[in-house]
């Protein structure tokens, strides 16, 4: 049987476009199957020359629902952590590395799915015209997908966190855990200590804006 391979995004986007273009042609991108059950593709949004720019892994339930990235308990708990911080979300861009909510159907609730490499690989092309159209100082990859999609599996979050690696395109990378992965502790003192040593990563992100002035 020949293996059937997947086009990749490339063939929807426009070279040096603008965010306001690459989120009108997001919706039509066949780039992957993860379409096909999706609700809807979720593209970035936030300011156009964020400073930072965070991408999680994939949209969650709440977000294939609404159109909006980081909008469900894990958006919450991210929101909560960038106030501690003292981030203004209003000031950066958040994305994630695949577009499509890729879920499996129990019952009546769609239970998130990890993309695989191919998956995250067909859909790079968006993340790297994002980064075009951005421009960031600071790229911050939460979990272990976002910072496959940029830096390569080479690279694990709980070794690499607080670290900064330079991009030709993203700035200047770190990464940290996803805020899912905290909700998902194993009791209320795990979720604290996590939570806190989240918002102690995104401290450090800020500190290392001011020093690049």
């Amino acid at each position: 049987m020949a293996i059937r391979t997947l086009p990749g995004a490339d063939a929807w986007i426009k070279e040096k476009a603008k965010l306001t273009v690459l989120k009108e042609a997001v919706p039509e991108c066949r780039g992957c199957d993860l379409y096909k059950p999706a609700t809807q593709a979720v593209f970035g949004e936030g300011r156009k020359a964020a400073s930072i720019l965070f991408i999680g892994e994939q949209p969650g339930d709440e977000e294939d629902r609404t159109g909006r990235p980081f909008v469900g308990p894990a958006g919450r708990l991210f929101d909560r952590a960038l106030e501690e911080a003292g981030i203004d979300r209003d000031t950066t861009y958040v994305t994630n590395a695949v577009k499509h909510f890729k879920f499996e159907e129990r019952g009546k609730r769609r239970i998130h799915k990890k993309p695989v490499d191919t998956e995250i690989a067909a859909c790079r092309p968006w993340l790297e015209a994002e980064f075009a159209a951005v421009h960031p100082d600071i790229t911050v990859c939460l979990g272990a997908t976002a910072l496959q999609a940029v830096l390569g599996k080479e690279r694990r979050v709980l070794r690499d966190r607080g670290l900064f690696f330079d991009h030709p395109t993203a700035g200047s990378v770190t990464t940290t855990v996803h805020p899912s992965a905290i909700l998902r502790a194993v009791d209320s003192d795990q979720r604290h200590a996590d939570f806190e040593a989240f918002v102690k990563d995104l401290q450090a992100v800020r500190r290392k804006l001011d020093s690049l002035g």
